[in-house]
Parts: C-alpha cells; sequence; structure tokens
C-alpha cells in the first residue's frame, strides 16, 4: 500500500533550504483531513507556517493530480479580486519525496465545512454566501488573457470537451456496473445547449469548503484545491454550488437537502442565481437543468476515481474515500432528475 498520509520532512526540509528564500527548519509535518485527491500538508517551522501540496504517489489517470496547474493558476489570480494564498515554489522532481509538489503560504482563517454554517448568526450566514457569490462572479470576469492564462484550457465547446473526458475518466476508474450514469452518459450529449461565446476561467469544484473566509467576519481570504481548473463556460461553477446544496445535510453530503434557508438566512437556489447574474450582467440562464445534471455526472465520476483509489491503495483518506465511493448512483440519478426539470 502506498503511503499518503507521510511525508519525508527531511527531504523536504533539505530541498526548501536550497531553493527558498527565508526558509529555516527544522519542519513538522501535519496532514490536512481534507482533500481527497492531491494529499496536503502543514508545514510548520519556528519562524513560520506553510502548505504543501503534492500529486499522490502511485500509478496515477493521465492528466489527473495536475499540481503545476494548480500553482500556475493561482499564480496568475496573485492581485485579481480572486483571493488565493501566495504560491511560493513549485517542484516537478520526482526523486525529492516521490511526487510533484508545490509550497504556498499557510492562510490563517475559517474554513466552513457545512453550509448550513451551525452557529453563526443568520446576518452572517447571508454575509458569507454573498461573499461566496460575489468571489464566483469576480473569477468569471478575470481577463485570462491579461493574467497569462489565455492558453490555460483548449478553444472550442467546454462541455463537449469535459463531458468526453470525464467519460474517460469514469471508465478507467469503474469497479462495477451504475445503471443511472450510464443512462446519464448517453443522454447528456443530446441535451448540450448550444455555445453562447462566454470562456472564463473556471474553478471546476467551487463550493464553500473549498474556501478561506475571515476568522471573525466574512471576507474570503483565499480560494483553495484548483486542480480541476481550466478555461470554460462559467456555468458549470454556478451549478456547482447548486449541486452541493441539494445534498442532504451533514459531514458526508455537506449539502442543505431540507434545511429552512429561509429561518437562517441562507439564499434560496433562484436568489444565488440572481445575485450572480446581476453582478455579471446577465438577463437570466436559459436550460440550467443541464448544467446541473452536468455538475452531477462529473462529481459521479470524480468520487468514482476516488473509490478506485481507495481499492488500489493509494488514497489520500482510504476510510473517507471507500465512504464516499458508495454515493456515485446517487450522483448519477440527480443527474438524470436535474435534466427532466
Amino acid at each position: 500500500m502506498t503511503d499518503t498520509q507521510t511525508l519525508d520532512t527531511q527531504a523536504v526540509t533539505a530541498y526548501l533550504s536550497r531553493h527558498l528564500p527565508g526558509f529555516q527548519g527544522p519542519v513538522e509535518a501535519v496532514k490536512f483531513d481534507v482533500g481527497q485527491s492531491n494529499p496536503t500538508f502543514l508545514l510548520k517551522t519556528p519562524a513560520r507556517n506553510y502548505v504543501l501540496r503534492r500529486k499522490p504517489p502511485g500509478v496515477l489517470l493521465k492528466s489527473a493530480h495536475a499540481v503545476d496547474r494548480e500553482y500556475r493558476v493561482q499564480k496568475a489570480l496573485a492581485g485579481t479580486k480572486v483571493p488565493v494564498a501566495e504560491m511560493y515554489l513549485l517542484c516537478e522532481d520526482d526523486s525529492v519525496i516521490g511526487s510533484a509538489f508545490y509550497v504556498m503560504s499557510h492562510v490563517e482563517g475559517r474554513n466552513i465545512r457545512q453550509p448550513s454554517m451551525e452557529g453563526f448568526s443568520n446576518a452572517t450566514r447571508h454575509a458569507v454566501i454573498d461573499e461566496m457569490n460575489r468571489v464566483l462572479a469576480e473569477l468569471h470576469m478575470v481577463d485570462v488573457e491579461a493574467v497569462g492564462l489565455g492558453d490555460y484550457g483548449p478553444e472550442g465547446n467546454y462541455y463537449e470537451r469535459q463531458i468526453a473526458r470525464w467519460i474517460k475518466q469514469y471508465r478507467a476508474s469503474e469497479t462495477e456496473p451504475v445503471t443511472a450514469m450510464d443512462r446519464l452518459i448517453a443522454e447528456l450529449p443530446k441535451r448540450m445547449p448550444p455555445e453562447d461565446g462566454q470562456r472564463t476561467l473556471v474553478h471546476g469544484d467551487y463550493r464553500i469548503d473549498n474556501m478561506i473566509f475571515e476568522s471573525e467576519g466574512s471576507a474570503c481570504l483565499a480560494v483553495l484545491d484548483w486542480e480541476l481548473s481550466t478555461t470554460g463556460h462559467p456555468y458549470a461553477d454556478l451549478a456547482s454550488v447548486i449541486m452541493q446544496w441539494q445534498m442532504p445535510e451533514g459531514r458526508e453530503g455537506r449539502g442543505l437537502a431540507g434545511v429552512d434557508r429561509a429561518a437562517l438566512g441562507l439564499m434560496s437556489d433562484e436568489e444565488f442565481i440572481g445575485r450572480y447574474c446581476e453582478r455579471r450582467g446577465l438577463s437570466g440562464i436559459d436550460n440550467f437543468g443541464f448544467y446541473l445534471a452536468f455538475c452531477f455526472f462529473r462529481m459521479g465520476g470524480i468520487i468514482q476515481g476516488v473509490l478506485k483509489r481507495a481499492l488500489d491503495g493509494n488514497a489520500s483518506n482510504p476510510e473517507r474515500a471507500l465512504q464516499i465511493g458508495r454515493y456515485v448512483p446517487m450522483f448519477a440519478e440527480s443527474g438524470l432528475e436535474a435534466l427532466d426539470r
């Protein structure tokens, strides 16, 4: 079994001492319990803390776990209205710790795991969700050419490209037949809306638990986990938020299904979409069910890959991976329902 739980701190210390100005050991590494795809560690040193994010060791799907892309996009966004951690260095030499990695600043703040935000005031809940909306709109208004990301993703139909990619990824990770997923794979290409000319930066996994907020307050300090980022169509990110909220509440679903949002000061789906459209100067969004179905499909493909890595013995968090891997059929069925709405 490949060890993704520990880090060779001696090798890391030696490398960073040579390549990161101002770095001084010794280093204590503590693995974060989040981040199924790329193992992430808090590096504690006497002077300051850093964060190291690495590819998992072992045999990986082609194009997956692209830490080099994560580093590039966050580096490019420095100074824009999209808050990101400061990027320090990228190491693509696998011989250092066994796989590529990058080191960034440790952003001190609040990571909110549940969108219901238990224990928060209604005003704070509303402010946090509105800030999440603002940052998403700002992300989609970044001039990709001006920040050097014009070549960050291919030209052409984003959904056509993504659906083909995730079908391939899903089939490569398939462990047993899932009828609903097979049906969704067949239906999505048939329901694809025509191109509308929008090509923006896309995060790919935009949700509240991939953000760091002020410890006291609602301002977002950093958006994390850019592994699935590319240039493409912005509604995929917007639909990703709505998809997450349709999940069951709690540690595994991390959604808002069954929650009385109005009583908690939380926006409805329609309010969130409307606020986003206001910020971007849009009159509305047609065929939103397709974008939502696409997000359910892609997430089903992602967690199928997580399950496959757990069964192969190289998951970042094996127990958690096996738990969430059971939800592939549910994501596929939800995708089919979204297409029919």
